[in-house]
């Protein structure tokens, strides 16, 4: 049973940080520096071990609608976290490696302008790129993921009638991920990808998202395939 898609909820950062009698702001940069961690390590993954661990798709959520009731001290923190990895991603020698296209999920408008413009450069240097895709949900969440599509079949004059294959080609991604991780102890979904998990396997593991290693993702994978997945049947 292999593994095309994992999608993971980075959480935990501000956790991560206090525990450690650092600044919460801090524990965003950390978490930041184990996404780098991951990437180096997929890319890097050779032989059996990849033909083990290898994914097509990882999509990650990194900030929700909902964060942006948080303080607008750290809010602009995390806009200038972002603009940077983003800026640092898309340079990087390891999206040469993994064939790496990046996009970009959520209401995008909202974010700051670096941000923006950064996703833009993001994009277009990885648009031809069909090794790996690295999926960030940014100003991202599941409902009003929904309230959109609905909108653009409005727009766009949708008027017969609808069906699943239908709606999800006006959602902003339209992939199912087989699994889901959530870092940080917390056993909830939290508004991520309502309509894409409904036959996902999730795990809650108790490490914050900067604890998060290679072998955290490799005994995810472990597990996943020893599950039975019955699509309701």
């Amino acid at each position: 049973m292999g593994v095309k898609h994992v999608a993971i909820i980075l959480d935990g950062n501000r956790r991560f940080a206090r525990a450690r009698g650092m600044l919460e702001f801090q524990g965003h940069q950390e978490g930041a520096k184990a996404l780098e961690r991951l990437l180096a390590w997929g890319a890097k993954l050779q032989g059996e071990e990849k033909d083990s661990y290898w994914i097509e798709q990882l999509s990650l959520f990194a900030f929700s609608m909902q964060n942006f009731n948080r303080s607008e001290a750290e809010k602009a923190f995390l806009m200038k976290i972002f603009e940077d990895s983003f800026t640092s991603l898309t340079n990087s020698k390891d999206v040469q490696r993994l064939g790496l296209r990046v996009d970009f999920l959520g209401r995008l408008e909202l974010l700051s302008k670096g941000v923006q413009r950064a996703i833009a450069v993001a994009r277009e240097k990885t648009r031809n790129n069909s090794g790996f895709k690295l999926n960030f949900c940014v100003a991202y969440g599941g409902r009003e993921e929904i309230i959109d599509a609905i909108n653009r079949m409005l727009k766009d004059g949708v008027k017969h009638p609808i069906n699943e294959e239908i709606f999800s080609n006006f959602l902003y991604m339209k992939d199912e991920p087989e699994i889901i991780i959530r870092t940080g102890d917390v056993t909830r979904t939290s508004n991520f990808l309502p309509w894409q998990s409904t036959y996902s396997e999730w795990f809650f593991l108790k490490k914050t998202w900067p604890e998060f290693t290679p072998d955290d993702f490799k005994q995810v994978i472990d597990e996943f395939q020893t599950r039975e997945r019955r699509f309701g049947k």
